[in-house]
């Protein structure tokens, strides 16, 4: 029987780029369809999250742009234009694969063969706070009056805690858990404005598994910057 012996100076070739999918869309502008092939590397054999996902794309005149997106599982590709300049933008999800339902996200355009990294939305202003009562006061905005959320249901939770005493009463100043905004959905607005995007973003008490609705907003693209057309609580149930 022979055994082959790797020593420390020998090169391994590192492993190749995988094609995950092949797409044909016009994202220069230019009238031509380009060729989009979302690439990554397996981690291992036996695992589905990818690293190194990156997406080659390759003009009719073979001119080439990389956009490079880390890791991440299930990646895929939209495009849509978000940004109403007529030509679909690249838009890329891949979920992270945690346990808080989080994605990764990135917009590009590249109109008149200009690769550009277009910022996603941010909620900026959004925080909570337990209050007196049994109530939870989440503000959206500095503008808009705060949501007010009865948590009464939970309160032997809290008092155990040290949050509250029985009759209510705040013990201790304590925030809620605001995470990032978790996953963005395209959303058809109406045929003069085009699309805007959809944001959840989840609220939870004293801990991540102590949900308390999720903050849904619309988004849309105008004048180079994301303004909230619409911002809703819906309640966890």
């Amino acid at each position: 029987m022979c055994a082959h012996i790797v020593f420390a100076n020998e090169k391994q070739e590192p492993p190749e780029h995988k094609l995950i999918e092949s797409y044909q869309e016009d994202v220069t502008g230019d009238g031509h369809k380009e060729e989009i092939k979302l690439k990554g590397t397996l981690f291992s054999p036996e695992s589905n999250y990818y690293r190194d996902i990156v997406a080659e794309i390759t003009n009719h005149e073979n001119k080439t742009w990389e956009i490079n997106y880390g890791g991440g599982y299930d990646p895929t590709i939209q495009f849509i234009d978000f940004n109403h300049d007529k030509v679909n933008e690249i838009f890329y999800q891949s979920p992270t694969g945690g346990s808080g339902g989080l994605h990764h996200y990135k917009l590009h355009t590249l109109i008149q063969y200009n690769l550009v990294d277009i910022p996603l939305p941010k909620q900026e202003y959004v925080k909570g706070s337990f209050e007196d009562e049994f109530k939870v006061e989440i503000n959206f905005s500095p503008t808009q009056e705060p949501t007010i959320v009865d948590v009464k249901s939970r309160s032997d939770n809290y008092i155990q805690q040290g949050i509250y005493d029985q009759k209510g009463k705040l013990l201790k100043k304590t925030s809620v858990m605001v995470d990032p905004i978790a996953f963005f959905e395209p959303v058809f607005i109406s045929n003069s404005k085009g699309y805007g995007l959809k944001s959840y973003q989840q609220i939870s008490g004293a801990f991540h598994a102590d949900q308390l609705g999720t903050i849904e907003s619309l988004w849309y693209y105008e004048r180079d910057k994301w303004i909230i057309l619409k911002t809703e609580w819906v309640p966890t149930e």
